[in-house]
């Protein structure tokens, strides 16, 4: 019995001799793993192009019908320059206002820089109305400026929490609104939430106020006029599926009928021959719009490849 103690006492240590050898020589003998592998630098896209095509039953801009709460088509291209930094662009729609433009057209350009979720957006944005003409009554009385082009700068500012809820702020300044040479001033918020029993279904919606100063005699009408401030606010439904979105989405402002006619010189407000008009306006009611629209951009498409 002694015998067989002293034997499995050598064995064991044996065996233990042997593991920590065997150990001590795989600490020893270099990885076959290899080097680490280098990490991957994101790929930037250096240029893009994104495209819209949109059609909807009333072109609202700010609370205020552009159409004549008459359907539109809409549609524009934007050039983006290393990963969306920088970009320009242009975008156009069908119009039915006091002016008889046939199109609104306008040109943006600006820079987008992003710290994590917190994106910003500086940038210009020119209306263009071709074609238009000055309106003057039958009375002879004018009601228009002789031209609405106007230029706005843009600040927004937003911040995406987990791909769930965006929120955000946008400021918009003209210093010659509409042609008007009334300065106008438009602040707002923003708040989009994507709903979680659906992917692509969202509610968002917008309340804004728009600050409009006094009309200049020089270059818009023989009086100065003192433009109403207003509050604008929409809220919404929107289902995205793949490149198609579509949209429902209530609009309104505080904004009288007559207060309305001031801001946009309805034609269905001025008098006709010898007779009186009532100088009021449906343009600024409240409505519910609805939209359907297609984006895409040439790098999804393969067109711009993003650089290794």
């Amino acid at each position: 019995m002694a015998f067989d103690f002293i034997r499995s006492s050598v064995a064991g240590l044996t065996l233990s001799l042997a593991a920590f050898a065997g150990s001590a020589q795989a600490a020893d003998l270099p990885s076959r793993k290899g080097a680490p592998v280098a990490p991957i630098p994101p790929s930037i896209t250096w240029i893009d192009a994104a495209i819209s095509i949109k059609g909807v039953t009333d072109y609202n801009f700010r609370g205020i019908s552009q159409t004549d709460r008459k359907p539109a088509i809409q549609g524009g291209v934007e050039i983006q320059v290393y990963d969306n930094l920088f970009y320009f662009g242009v975008w156009g729609s069908n119009v039915d206002l006091a002016t008889s433009p046939p199109a609104e057209i306008d040109f943006t350009a600006g820079i987008r820089p992003k710290f994590g979720p917190v994106a910003f957006d500086f940038g210009i944005i020119q209306y263009y109305y071709p074609d238009e003409k000055r309106f003057i009554d039958s009375l002879g009385v004018t009601w228009t400026p002789r031209n609405t082009d106007f230029m706005e700068i843009v600040g927004k500012v937003s911040y995406n929490w987990e791909d769930k809820l965006t929120v955000g702020a946008n400021v918009f300044h003209a210093w010659n609104w509409l042609g008007t040479g009334a300065e106008g001033t438009y602040a707002s918020a923003t708040a989009k939430y994507n709903l979680p029993f659906l992917e692509g279904l969202s509610v968002s919606g917008e309340f804004g106020r728009y600050w409009l100063g006094t009309t200049n005699t020089n270059i818009a009408f023989p009086v100065a006029i003192r433009l109403p401030d207003y509050n604008y606010w929409n809220v919404g439904l929107s289902y995205t599926y793949k490149n198609l979105t579509a949209d429902i989405r209530y609009h309104d402002t505080n904004l009288s009928k007559t207060q309305c006619f001031l801001l946009t010189s309805d034609p269905r407000g001025i008098n006709r021959g010898n007779a009186t008009g009532s100088f009021t306006s449906n343009w600024c009611n409240p409505t519910v719009v609805g939209s359907l629209s297609f984006d895409i951009t040439a790098s999804s498409i393969g067109i711009f490849a993003p650089a290794k």
